[in-house]
């Protein structure tokens, strides 16, 4: 499954997704935890009692401002949670 988390206002589309599937067979030890500079990322268990990642609730509605950092208009070097993320789990849409 792949959870969406993020918002769309009038200036884009500011979505995380995540594969679930892939998360659970993270062989990384959840490395994205530690690999996001601003924390972002917590476990949680799912409906079907796997441990996955998501967003913390605080910065749902935040993420193109949160993720800016990482994030520069030109010379964008690879995103720390999407290198840190070994599964290829992780993605942004923008």
């Amino acid at each position: 499954m792949i959870a969406n988390y993020g918002y769309k206002d009038g200036s884009g589309e500011y979505y995380i997704s995540i594969d679930t599937d892939k998360c659970i067979s993270c062989e990384a030890g959840r490395a994205c935890l530690t690999g996001c500079p601003k924390g972002m990322f917590e476990t949680m268990v799912d409906d079907y009692d796997d441990e996955v990642v998501q967003i913390k609730q605080q910065f749902r509605r935040n993420l193109a401002y949160d993720c800016a950092e990482c994030k520069p208009a030109s010379n964008r070097p690879p995103l720390p949670c999407i290198t840190a993320c070994t599964p290829g789990a992780i993605t942004h849409s923008w």
